[in-house]
């Protein structure tokens, strides 16, 4: 019987501290990660298609954006049995976006962030921006303070009320406090879909990470050029970066940067074979658009009481 994972049961399963080493795990021991498949379905609404699959378990998720639905942005994950071909469960594809995609970046950030971070600052204040906050919050222990900013005060000041409710020290910053707000924060994340830049590289002090999540597409900026040129660069997957990041495809075909800026990708910074931050002092940027390894990862996760009840161990 396929069994079927609701949003509060893929949060339930997935807490930080798992869902960060089950990360880690599946970046350093690798999986085949196709390229995801994007197909239009008219001018407007777009389907995408990300499998990934190791020796137990193959995960395809169906993303669909379509601009005129109630929901503009729907995914489903199946996964199936690898030696069968038996689909075992669905899971709700938001919840597993979510928590991985917020969960890989905090990832990052334990390599790339200073090691007495003590403020965040979230810049975005949509629905992944909340999870964002919560795992940088869950994997940085020495956080006191996290700040918010949004174009509009009001869902910006309710995320913040709800993130404080849930005992994180937060608070909203006005939206005429940005500049002063990642003048003072040792990790910025980004979590927007603007297409031009948000944050500006002069406002950055020494030492700041910069965390870039929202954008997907290369008409997409986050961050100027500025921010980019002096930053040590790492990309959740190169493919992936340098086909739909926007805060990188714009300054590598305008020769702002090279391609030997991007000095590694997160499964090298992870086994070790690239470095993280070198010194107090210098920038570091994590620019992730999500893979289908990050939703091979989380649905094993979810599926390990299912998958160890079919014999065998589940990482």
């Amino acid at each position: 019987m396929v069994q079927v994972y609701s949003a509060a049961a893929v949060h339930a399963a997935l807490s930080w501290q798992a869902l960060s080493q089950a990360l880690e795990s599946a970046f350093v021991n690798g999986a085949q990660v196709p390229v995801r498949h994007v197909h239009p379905l008219s001018e407007r609404d777009v389907m995408l298609l990300m499998p990934a699959w190791d020796e137990r378990l193959i995960v395809t998720k169906l993303v669909t954006a379509i601009p005129g639905a109630p929901s503009t942005v729907c995914a489903t994950v199946l996964a199936v049995d690898r030696a069968t071909g038996e689909p075992l469960a669905v899971l709700d594809g938001e919840a597993v976006t979510l928590r991985r995609t917020a969960a890989a970046s905090a990832l990052a950030a334990t390599r790339l962030a200073r090691a007495d971070a003590s403020e965040l600052l979230v810049v975005g204040s949509g629905r992944l921006a909340g999870w964002v906050a919560r795992a940088h919050a869950a994997l940085q222990p020495g956080l006191r303070r996290v700040r918010v900013w949004g174009r509009r005060a009001q869902p910006t000041a309710a995320l913040a009320q709800a993130l404080a409710d849930e005992g994180l020290p937060a608070e909203p910053v006005a939206p005429g406090g940005l500049e002063a707000a990642v003048r003072a924060a040792h990790i910025v994340s980004c979590v927007t879909t603007s297409a031009d830049p948000v944050v500006l590289g002069d406002w950055l002090s020494p030492g700041t990470h910069l965390d870039l999540v929202g954008g997907f597409r290369p008409d997409m900026r986050e961050v100027d050029d500025a921010a980019v040129r002096h930053a040590r660069i790492v990309v959740d997957t190169r493919g992936g970066a340098l086909a739909e990041a926007g805060d990188l495809v714009q300054p590598l075909r305008e020769g702002v940067i090279t391609p030997q800026a991007i000095v590694g990708d997160l499964a090298e910074l992870l086994r070790g074979q690239c470095a993280g931050r070198l010194d107090s002092h210098g920038i570091t940027l994590f620019k992730s658009v999500g893979t289908a390894l990050e939703d091979l990862a989380a649905t094993r996760l979810v599926l390990r009481d299912l998958l160890d009840g079919r014999g065998g161990n589940q990482p």
